[in-house]
């Protein structure tokens, strides 16, 4: 009696059991893809807001996830990373229970202590955008890229130990530096329109506005009040999205203007001075560039790459000095592309390696992974 007792309480047990709901990812690709972000809407969950939730693998390993709103009053995603081998799938669970805390991978901010620099990260690499109290030095709208050889977020002790201690972040303390120079050019990855063979850079944002700010991703906005195209000027809004682990930041621009015949817009990679290793693949939609990175020391710290990917893109060539990727232009319509930079001291020990690796991430681009759900 004893033993059927228990063997029913066993059963119950099972029954009762929070089995979850079983996320399913796939990769139709030739590609395997390690520790990609998938992002599920939660209309495709049974997702209660009073309730907290673990997410976990095939062999029971908690997966982190962030909750995405995207500046709205009410939830909208949830995003996770996701290991998938190429043509194959593999199914997470999402259950109920209190979740682990884990470091954050991502940060964006507003910097006014830097005369009101906008600066991101993630575990790749750094970037920052200049604002209106650098005004005075002519600044552009091109990006800024800071090397990083630490998975952990810098910024704020970069510019900590810049303003407050006097120690130089364009000098390698150990966990990377400032060494790109971006002067008025569109840097390491800025966009500009291309009309009549010029390309039209612009200046520092006016506003800023942080839609995201998360351990896994951050999401920022960047507008621009007076964007000169020939005899025009257009209001500019850039929307960049920085992912844990990812190569690349996405970047969703839109001008407001005066249609021009002929306008393109442009993403690109100021080439300095001496013009080293740069490729363009127009079939892979992508760009890049490798050159020698030196302190302000004067001393040799490797190679610092730099890519820009736009799918669709109609051509790629050099104009002052910078390698652009670009394609015909709609005023008023979205337009994506992506950016960013890497450092052969940091996971890319050679040109090589980094070309590889665009070429790579602009075709997984073209194959996102998708997601089913069992409830």
């Amino acid at each position: 009696m004893k033993r059927m007792i228990l063997s029913l309480m066993v059963v119950f047990a099972l029954l009762s059991c929070d089995k979850g709901q079983q996320i399913t990812i796939s990769n139709t690709s030739d590609s395997p893809r390690q520790g990609e972000l998938v992002e599920l809407s939660l209309s495709m969950l049974e997702w209660d807001e009073a309730s907290s939730y673990r997410l976990l693998d095939e062999q029971g390993n908690e997966v982190p996830y962030q909750v995405m709103s995207y500046g709205e009053a009410v939830p909208q995603s949830i995003l996770f990373p996701a290991t998938v081998d190429a043509q194959s799938n593999v199914v997470y669970v999402l259950k109920k229970g209190t979740p682990a805390s884990y470091a954050p991978k991502t940060s964006a901010r507003y910097v006014p202590e830097r005369k009101d620099d906008f600066a991101w990260e993630n575990d790749k690499a750094a970037y920052r955008m200049y604002g209106p109290a650098l005004a005075a030095e002519n600044p552009s709208c091109g990006v800024d890229l800071w090397l990083k050889r630490t998975e952990e977020l810098v910024v704020d002790t970069f510019y900590y130990n810049e303003l407050t201690l006097g120690q130089s972040y364009h000098v390698d303390h150990g966990k990377g530096l400032d060494c790109y120079k971006v002067a008025n050019k569109l840097g390491a990855g800025g966009v500009a329109p291309l009309y009549n063979d010029t390309l039209w850079v612009g200046t520092h944002y006016d506003r800023y506005e942080v839609l995201e700010q998360g351990g896994l991703r951050s999401v920022f906005a960047l507008e621009y009040d007076s964007v000169r195209v020939g005899d025009a000027y257009y209001t500019q809004r850039i929307v960049i999205t920085c992912d844990a682990g990812a190569l690349l930041n996405k970047a969703v621009v839109s001008y407001q203007g005066e249609q021009l015949k002929g306008m393109k817009v442009a993403a690109g990679i100021w080439l300095h001075a001496t013009v080293d290793n740069y490729k363009q693949d127009l079939k892979g939609n992508w760009i890049a560039y490798a050159e020698n990175a030196v302190s302000d020391a004067g001393i040799p710290v490797g190679r610092n790459y730099i890519s820009v990917v736009m799918p669709e893109m109609e051509g790629a060539q050099v104009i002052d000095q910078t390698l652009i990727a670009y394609r015909s232009y709609t005023t008023g319509t979205p337009l994506t592309y992506y950016f960013g930079g890497g450092w052969s001291q940091w996971g890319y020990p050679s040109d090589d390696t980094w070309f590889a690796a665009t070429a790579e991430a602009a075709a997984n681009l073209a194959t996102p992974l998708t997601a089913t759900v069992i409830p």
